[in-house]
């Protein structure tokens, strides 16, 4: 129940009925008797950089999550950015310190990345290649150089994406072996898509499966089908696979750790969500 006392977590972008957030935090919330509460908040562009300071001046904001189309804008309204954050150029959690500073960080990658590790594939010294670098490829990208692989091919059909992200990855991962303009996923022991290849029926793959080695990692950011073509091919070719969703789910964790909430699981979130529904 909503009162006096109850924390706000402002889930700020535009246009409101795609968000799905109020509808995992807050069940979870309510099971776990957590004074918090997610609330949708639209904002157009125009408005977004004075919302923004307006909303933290609020004495009962917890946090905002941030969504589309503002994620990039964020990062000029920082205070203090997260290494992904500046790798990426995007921002979607936002906190304020208690000398009233913005902090931001970006946990679209984190939560592939703990996917991945729950899965039990070992991340450190391993060899990536990351088809997409625009957002979500680069938090993504940003997320695995953290983890310690120690190699990352990039590719974008964008080449100067590709290579503008490499850049930014080596200024912050000096030892990082980054290279950028090859997307042949042979010899990588993970491979993500992180295009929107797989959004629609009859999409093209975003890499040659034939090319893939049965136990090579196969990670998924398309969410609209639980089993895309693609991962549907890779499991065909004998890889373990890791589906869109749990990219969402998997970084709640890190935004509750980040708000400074108690913790749940994954599973916890996606039952409780599934009961609401």
């Amino acid at each position: 129940m909503i009162c006096g006392t109850t924390s706000l977590i402002a889930h700020i972008g535009y246009p409101t009925f795609t968000f799905k957030s109020p509808m995992i935090y807050n069940p979870y919330f309510e099971h776990a008797g957590i004074d918090s509460v997610v609330v949708p908040m639209g904002c157009q562009a125009a408005d977004y950089p004075g919302f923004l300071r307006a909303v933290f001046r609020l004495t009962n904001i917890q946090g905002a999550l941030i969504t589309m189309p503002h994620k990039v804008t964020t990062v000029g309204l920082l205070d203090h950015a997260s290494t992904a954050v500046r790798i990426a150029g995007s921002c979607n959690a936002v906190r304020r310190d208690a000398q009233g500073q913005l902090h931001g960080d970006l946990f679209d990658g984190e939560g592939f990345v703990r996917g991945v590790r729950r899965k039990g594939h070992l991340l450190a010294g391993a060899r990536a290649l990351v088809v997409g670098a625009g957002g979500v490829g680069s938090a993504i990208a940003a997320s695995l150089a953290a983890a310690g692989v120690a190699q990352l091919k990039l590719f974008d059909v964008n080449a100067e994406s590709a290579q503008g992200l490499a850049h930014r990855l080596r200024e912050h991962y000096p030892a990082l072996d980054v290279t950028t303009g090859d997307r042949d996923p042979a010899g990588m022991g993970l491979v993500v898509n992180a295009t929107p290849m797989g959004m629609h029926e009859g999409d093209p793959l975003p890499l040659d499966v034939d090319r893939l080695a049965p136990g090579t990692f196969v990670g998924e950011v398309v969410m609209r089908a639980e089993m895309t073509a693609f991962l549907q091919a890779a499991q065909q070719r004998g890889c373990p696979i890791q589906v869109g969703s749990d990219m969402l789910y998997e970084q709640i964790p890190a935004y509750l750790e980040y708000f400074g909430l108690p913790v749940t699981t994954p599973e916890q979130l996606r039952a409780l969500a599934a009961a609401g529904a």
